[in-house]
């Protein structure tokens, strides 16, 4: 017999829509169009002429000759347009692969390459590292300056300023939903960990639903004042300019993360939220007083990465911020897995409260699965706080696959789980809790740094003979690369040589901060003992210097 609630009751266009955050744009620029959607510098936009903006995009990209399905990549730092990339490339089905501006012209090269990207927004500030990264190219992306008038250094290197590109596009322009909301509509890139950085590739209906995971695990209200202190180009900022479109909020640019305007802009717009790695956290708990402005409300402040010291913790809630601590990673979207709040800790002493906020917590809404598990068998371990695991998630708000790597993209997803590469534990109330990474990536000021890479590079060093890399305690930037050396028989060298070489070949933030010389441990068959090498990082303390 057939099922009645299956007969004649079919999908169609009236009861099924395929779900894209392009969506929330064009609600709030509907139903608040004088709301102030940007604030940056003396600019002051409303969420009705910041659509128009991003229909004027999508418009001059497709008379452009841009087709769906290709990418625009983007280096720029948080300004108003990119903000806009992030719903003008997708309106006319594009895809936007933002770059980590903090990259080497190589790895940009490699990333423009991999990703196929047929134009580029450049800031001026980037302007040596794309010429670098473009030179290397065969097939040439178009490239559109965005001249910034709050920074003046460098130079246009495209063939067109942004304001002029788009001012030739149409503000009516009739975008289309996605036919499938499986479509990509954004590319971003791992942080090589072993060898090439990884395309990760999202889909509308994952950013949809994460943008909906952050309001709601954050329990956020209409109009927020969002503070961009989080990279827009890490993990298209978390999923959070679709967010506060969802929200009809305001979002409040910040090109340079500093205290100082961190400061003002709570004070000036009364800020309500803002995101970033524990190094921000500690930046703005260890402000000097000459860079404060005095508020009066409680302000919300989102973290990841390495978890945040329990005395940053401390001091930041001292002090009017309420932090809550997620976890996630390029794979999903960002942020996937919060560390839920019970108000029955409210009493509890604030060292105990930072300990509970440290651990990475509980599924977002929009994660449909989270274990911690044997890495072979995929056998929970005990809610016990003590046995290891890797970390696995599933859900709608995982990626696509990697973008070109069918190898890896079955790797990641054997078993019907995505694995992570984590290793942590599950304590008995079901929050989970990292404990180590099983490729040993060290985090340093929310960035993914391989301690691989750094090896190789040492290892090209005339006088060095075995190198190793781990991660050392970091007050400022939570952790960074402690880099342990054996030289060659008879070679002389000290910390600045390899200070000075590691600077010359890779980006400044991978460069190891602390170097210790001597043999390295390693086990009969002459493989690096790292776990030792980790523990003697460890033993040499905090490191506190800038």
């Amino acid at each position: 017999m057939a099922n009645p609630f299956e007969t004649n009751l079919d999908k169609n266009p009236a009861n099924f829509q395929p779900l894209t955050p392009l969506s929330f744009i064009e609600r709030s620029a509907a139903t608040y169009p004088n709301r102030t959607a940007v604030i940056y510098g003396d600019i002051r936009r409303t969420w009705s002429e910041t659509y128009a903006r991003c229909r004027r995009l999508a418009s001059a990209l497709e008379n452009h000759g841009l087709k769906r399905g290709e990418t625009v990549a983007a280096m720029l730092p948080n300004v108003p347009a990119m903000v806009e990339a992030h719903f003008g490339v997708s309106m006319m089905g594009g895809v936007l692969n933002t770059l980590n501006v903090r990259l080497d012209a190589d790895a940009i090269a490699f990333i423009l390459q991999h990703g196929e990207a047929k134009v580029i927004l450049t800031d001026r500030e980037f302007s040596e590292t794309i010429k670098g990264a473009i030179a290397q190219l065969e097939h040439k992306p178009f490239v559109i300056d965005v001249d910034d008038a709050l920074y003046e250094e460098g130079e246009l290197v495209g063939e067109i300023e942004y304001e002029a590109f788009i001012h030739g596009g149409d503000p009516d322009y009739a975008w289309q939903w996605p036919e499938d909301e499986w479509t990509a509509c954004s590319l971003n890139y791992t942080s090589g960990t072993t060898g090439n950085p990884k395309g990760v590739v999202y889909h509308h209906r994952g950013a949809f639903l994460n943008a909906i995971g952050n309001l709601m695990v954050w329990g956020m209200q209409q109009h927020p004042m969002y503070l961009w202190t989080l990279p827009l180009f890490h993990c298209n900022g978390w999923c959070f300019p679709w967010t506060i479109a969802a929200l009809a909020g305001t979002n409040i640019c910040l090109r340079r993360v500093e205290p100082e305007p961190i400061f003002d802009a709570i004070a000036s717009y009364g800020v309500t939220h803002f995101c970033g790695a524990p190094i921000v956290l500690n930046m703005i708990a260890n402000a000097p007083d000459s860079q404060r402005k005095p508020f009066s409300h409680t302000v919300e402040a989102m973290t990841a990465g390495a978890a945040p010291p329990a005395a940053v913790i401390e001091a930041m809630e001292s002090q009017g911020f309420n932090v809550t601590h997620v976890y996630g990673l390029t794979e999903t979207y960002g942020p996937s897995v919060v560390s839920a709040w019970h108000s029955e800790w409210d009493d509890k002493p604030e060292a105990d409260r930072a300990a509970l906020k440290a651990r990475q917590g509980v599924r977002y809404h929009v994660l449909e699965g989270l274990m911690v598990a044997d890495p072979d068998t995929l056998e929970p371990v005990p809610h016990d706080g003590e046995t290891m695991g890797e970390i696995f998630m599933r859900g709608n708000d995982v990626m696509k696959g990697y973008l070109k790597n069918p190898k890896a993209t079955e790797d990641a997803f054997a078993g019907g789980w995505f694995h992570s590469g984590d290793l942590g534990v599950w304590h008995e109330d079901g929050y989970i809790e990292l404990k180590d990474r099983s490729k040993d990536i060290i985090i340093s000021g929310g960035e993914n740094i391989s301690s691989i890479e750094v090896e190789g590079i040492l290892y090209k060093h005339p006088k060095v003979l075995e190198a190793a890399v781990a991660a050392r305690p970091d007050r400022k930037w939570g952790e960074s690369p402690c880099a342990f050396v054996t030289l060659k028989e008879g070679e002389e060298s000290d910390d600045e040589e390899i200070f000075d070489f590691c600077r010359e070949n890779m980006a400044r933030f991978k460069v190891p901060k602390t170097v210790v010389f001597g043999p390295l441990p390693k086990t009969s068959t002459g493989k690096i003992q790292k776990f030792i090498l980790r523990e003697r990082a460890k033993e040499l303390g905090e490191r506190t210097e800038d």
